[in-house]
C-alpha cells in the first residue's frame, strides 16, 4: 500500500516539475533547462526524508515556490534554480559551498541570502523580529531576486497554513500584512500583493474575511450580469473603432473591500466601487497613449465620469513602473464602476513588474534589469544605524505611500510620496541641498518648509551655506530619507549638549535637595512625558526645561511620599470592610482572562481602540504600563503582532454581568421633526444603558449627534445601535474609536 502511495507521489512530483517548465515566463534555453533539472534533482534528494505538517512530501513546497517565481514573478533559470534549493542549506546537510561547486556562484549567492533570512531566530524579542526584517530588507543591496524569491516562499506558506496552530497563523499573517504585502506593492507585483493581503486578512480577522467572502459569493451572479451589460455596450463602440482588445471583470480584493469598509465606516453593501472591469488593448508602443485616450473617450461617451476619480498613470507612471488609465464612471442603476485601461505591455508590467520591465527594454538581460529595482528601494535603506523597529517603520512608510508628481524649476518631473512637503522635495534632490535649505518657492510663491505639495506643483529651493537643520525640521518632513538625514545632522550635536545638560541637571537637583539616580531620571522622563533620558538631558542642555518645572517635580515628589503614608494609614483602617464588599461585587463582575489557563491579571484597556466586554481582544505586555488590552481589529494590532509577537497574550471576556463601560456613538441623518425626542426615548428605554452625555446639532437640514453611553457589554451596545438605526431620518450610526 505504501509503495503505491509513494509511486503516486513520485508521479505527482514529476508532473509538478513538467508544469514548472511549461509555465515559465522566460524562454528557457537548453542550458537553462539543464540547470533547473539539476537543481530539481539535488532538492528532491536533499528533502527526500522530510514531510510538511500537512503530511505531504516537503519537495512540493520548493517546487511550488519555483512555480510562483517562474510564472507570477517571471524570473529566469538562475532564480528558478535558487527557489528549488532555497531550503536545502537550512534543512539538510548540503552547504552553500556544495551549491557553488555543483552550480555557479550566482545560484549559491541567492541561496545563501535566503538562508541568512531564515536563520535569524524570530521569537526572542521585538528588536530581533524587526532585526529579521531589517536583514531581509538589506539583502536588496546584494540582489533583489533574494526578496522576490522570499515573497514567493511567503505566498506559498500563506496558502498552506491550515495545519498550523492559531497563534502562529496570526503571527505569520500579521508579518505578511505588515511588511511582505507592502514590499510586493513597492516592487509592482500587484497580483502577489493582493493574494498576500487577502490571506493575511483570512488569518488575522477570520470572521470579517468569511463574511465578505460569503457576501461576494451571494452577489457574484448579479455582479457578473452587471459587468456584462456594461461590456456589451462598450464592445460595439470599440469594435467600430477597430481596436483589438479584451474586456474582463475585475473583482475587488477582499482586503481592499475591508479597508474601505473601515476607512469610510460603511457596510459591505455601501462600498461604492466593488464593480470593476479592465480593458486590455493591443498596440505598438508608439500609439499606446493615443489608443488609451481613444478608449477613454468611448467609455465616457456612454457613461458619465467622476472628474475627481480619473487617474492618469500613462502620462506619469508610478515609480514602480505601473502604467494605466483608471476611470470611475456612473454605470447603470446609479452604481460607480472603475474601468482600467491598459495596453498588453502595461498589463504585463502590472502583473509581472520586474520581469516584464527588462523584457520590453530591447531584450535587456536579467542582471541589468536589477539596477532599476534596487534604485526604487535604495533610499529607504540609506540609514542602517537606527533602531531596528524604527528602521522597519520608516521603510514600511516608504513602501505603501501613494505618489504625487512635482516639477523642478527646469521642468524635470520628480515622484514623491503623497503628503510630502517642500522640505522633503529639497532632500529628494540631494541631502546636501536639504541640509542647507533656507526657504522654498512653490509655483513662484514663497511657502513654509512644511508646505504640503500637490501633483503638478513646481518647486524651487533656496539654500544658504550658513543654514543648519533644527529639531523642528523633523516635524516638517514625511519621507524616511529626509528624516534620516536630519537626524544624522542633529545627532552630532545632541550627544554633546546632552552631556552638558546632565551636569547642569545634577547641579539643579542638588540645589532642590534631590540626589540624581536612575529612579529620579525615570521619574523625570515620565514627568515631562519624554521617551528617553537623552531627551531629558538634551532639553535641560538647551534650556527647554526651566527651573520652575523642576521645582514642580520636586513638590510633586514630596507630596506623593506624604500621600503614600496617608493612604497606607487609611487603607489599614478600611481593609476588612473593603475586602468583604469587593468580594461580593467582583464575583458578578465581567472578567477578562488571559492565556490558555484563563489567568486573572492586572490590565488597562487601551484608549486607541477602547475595547468593551464582548469585543474580540488580545493582551499586549508593555514595558512600563503592564498589560494593555486591544481589540483584535485595532488599527495598531498588525504592527504589534508582527514586531512584538512574543509580547502578545491571548485574552477573552468571561461572565458578562455588572461592570460598566463607556462607548461613544456618532449619529448622522436628516433633520426630521421629533428626531431628538425619538433618539433619547430609544436610548433611555434600553434598561441597561445610561446616557453620560449627549451633543446634538443641525446644519442645513443635516443632523449630527454624539452620545456617550455607559453599557455593560458589546451585546447591549449592538442592540441599542440597531434600535437607533431604525429611527426615521437616521442615516448612519457608528461607534467611535480613539486614535
Amino acid at each position: 500500500m505504501i509503495e503505491i502511495d509513494i509511486e503516486k507521489e513520485n508521479k505527482a512530483i514529476a508532473h509538478e516539475y513538467k508544469e514548472l517548465l511549461r509555465i515559465s515566463y522566460q524562454t528557457l534555453s537548453v542550458t537553462d533547462k539543464k540547470l533547473i533539472r539539476k537543481a530539481f534533482d539535488v532538492a528532491v534528494d536533499a528533502h527526500k526524508e522530510q514531510r510538511r505538517k500537512s503530511g505531504e512530501a516537503y519537495i512540493f513546497h520548493p517546487i511550488a515556490v519555483a512555480k510562483i517565481v517562474a510564472s507570477e514573478i517571471g524570473l529566469g533559470a538562475t532564480a528558478i534554480a535558487a527557489a528549488l534549493l532555497h531550503d536545502v542549506v537550512e534543512d539538510t546537510p548540503v552547504t552553500v559551498e556544495d551549491i557553488e561547486r555543483l552550480f555557479n556562484p550566482k545560484v549559491a549567492q541567492l541561496v545563501e541570502g535566503l538562508t541568512k533570512i531564515s536563520m535569524v531566530q524570530k521569537d526572542l524579542n521585538a528588536s530581533m523580529q524587526a532585526e529579521n526584517f531589517r536583514k531581509m530588507i538589506l539583502t536588496l543591496n546584494d540582489d533583489v531576486r533574494v526578496i522576490l524569491i522570499k515573497l514567493a516562499d511567503r505566498l506559498h506558506n500563506m496558502q498552506t497554513m491550515e495545519s498550523m496552530v492559531e497563534y502562529k497563523q496570526t503571527k505569520i499573517a500579521s508579518e505578511t500584512l505588515y511588511i511582505y504585502a507592502p514590499l510586493a506593492h513597492r516592487l509592482g507585483l500587484y497580483n502577489i500583493k493582493t493574494k498576500l493581503e487577502d490571506l493575511g486578512l483570512k488569518y488575522t480577522e477570520p470572521a470579517v474575511y468569511n463574511d465578505i467572502v460569503s457576501k461576494i459569493r451571494e452577489t457574484k451572479e448579479e455582479q457578473d450580469a452587471y459587468i456584462k451589460d456594461i461590456s456589451d455596450v462598450l464592445k460595439k463602440s470599440l469594435d467600430d473603432e477597430n481596436i483589438d482588445y479584451i474586456i474582463k471583470g475585475r473583482p475587488k480584493s477582499i482586503y481592499s473591500i475591508r479597508r474601505k469598509m473601515r476607512a469610510q465606516n460603511v457596510s459591505f453593501d455601501e462600498v461604492y466601487d466593488k464593480f470593476a472591469l479592465r480593458i486590455v488593448y493591443k498596440s505598438d508602443q508608439h500609439d499606446e497613449k493615443f489608443v488609451a485616450w481613444k478608449i477613454y473617450s468611448i467609455v465616457t461617451d456612454h457613461y458619465r465620469p467622476s472628474p475627481s476619480r480619473l487617474r492618469d498613470w500613462i502620462s506619469s507612471p508610478k515609480s514602480t513602473g505601473y502604467e494605466a488609465l483608471h476611470i470611475t464612471v456612473m454605470g447603470p442603476k446609479g452604481r460607480w464602476v472603475e474601468v482600467q485601461v491598459r495596453s498588453e505591455r502595461m498589463d504585463e508590467i502590472a502583473e509581472k513588474g520586474y520581469a516584464a520591465h527588462y523584457k520590453y527594454k530591447n531584450g535587456a538581460n536579467e542582471e541589468s534589469g536589477l539596477d532599476v529595482w534596487l534604485n526604487l528601494l535604495r533610499e529607504a535603506l540609506e540609514n542602517q544605524e537606527t533602531n531596528a523597529v524604527d528602521f522597519v517603520e520608516d521603510f514600511k512608510m516608504n513602501l505603501y505611500s501613494k505618489e504625487i508628481f512635482v516639477f523642478t524649476p527646469k521642468g524635470e518631473i520628480k515622484s514623491l510620496p503623497k503628503g510630502a512637503t517642500s522640505l522633503d522635495f529639497a532632500f529628494s534632490i540631494h541631502s546636501e541641498i536639504g541640509i542647507k535649505t533656507r526657504g522654498t518657492r512653490v509655483n513662484g510663491r514663497l511657502v513654509p518648509l512644511n508646505h504640503e505639495l500637490k501633483s503638478g506643483d513646481q518647486v524651487e529651493v533656496i539654500t544658504s551655506a550658513n543654514q543648519k537643520p533644527t529639531v523642528n525640521w523633523l516635524e516638517y518632513v514625511t519621507t524616511a530619507r529626509a528624516k534620516t538625514k536630519i537626524k544624522n545632522v542633529l545627532n552630532e550635536n545632541t550627544k554633546k549638549i546632552a552631556e552638558e545638560g546632565k551636569e547642569l541637571l545634577t547641579r539643579k537637583l542638588k540645589h532642590l535637595k534631590i540626589t540624581i539616580n536612575e529612579q529620579v531620571i525615570n521619574e523625570l522622563v515620565n514627568f515631562f512625558k519624554l521617551k528617553t533620558s537623552l531627551d531629558l538631558f538634551y532639553r535641560v542642555g538647551i534650556g527647554a526645561i526651566e527651573n520652575q518645572q523642576l521645582k514642580d517635580y520636586a513638590a510633586q515628589k514630596s507630596n506623593s511620599i506624604i500621600n503614600f503614608f496617608k493612604n497606607k494609614i487609611k487603607r489599614n483602617k478600611d481593609t476588612a470592610d473593603d475586602d468583604i464588599h469587593k468580594q461580593v461585587i467582583s464575583s458578578n463582575y465581567d472578567m477578562l482572562v488571559f492565556g490558555t489557563e484563563h489567568d486573572k491579571l492586572d490590565y488597562k484597556l487601551s484608549p486607541c481602540c477602547n475595547p468593551i466586554p464582548g469585543d474580540d481582544v488580545f493582551g499586549f505586555v508593555t514595558i512600563n504600563e503592564g498589560i494593555k488590552v486591544h481589540k483584535k481589529d485595532c488599527p495598531n494590532a498588525i504592527g504589534m503582532q508582527s514586531n512584538y509577537a512574543y509580547r502578545i497574550m491571548s485574552a477573552k471576556w468571561i461572565d458578562s454581568s455588572q461592570e460598566e463601560f463607556k462607548a461613544i456613538i456618532n449619529i448622522t441623518g436628516m433633520d426630521v421633526l421629533g428626531l431628538t425626542n425619538q433618539l433619547t426615548k430609544v436610548i433611555s428605554n434600553n434598561m441597561s444603558v445610561n446616557i453620560q452625555s449627549i451633543s446634538l446639532s443641525t446644519d442645513a437640514g443635516i443632523f449630527h449627534g454624539q452620545v456617550a453611553v455607559i453599557v455593560q457589554n458589546n451585546t447591549i451596545l449592538k442592540k441599542m445601535i440597531t434600535a437607533i438605526k431604525k429611527i426615521d431620518g437616521v442615516d448612519k450610526v457608528t461607534r467611535e474609536y480613539r486614535t
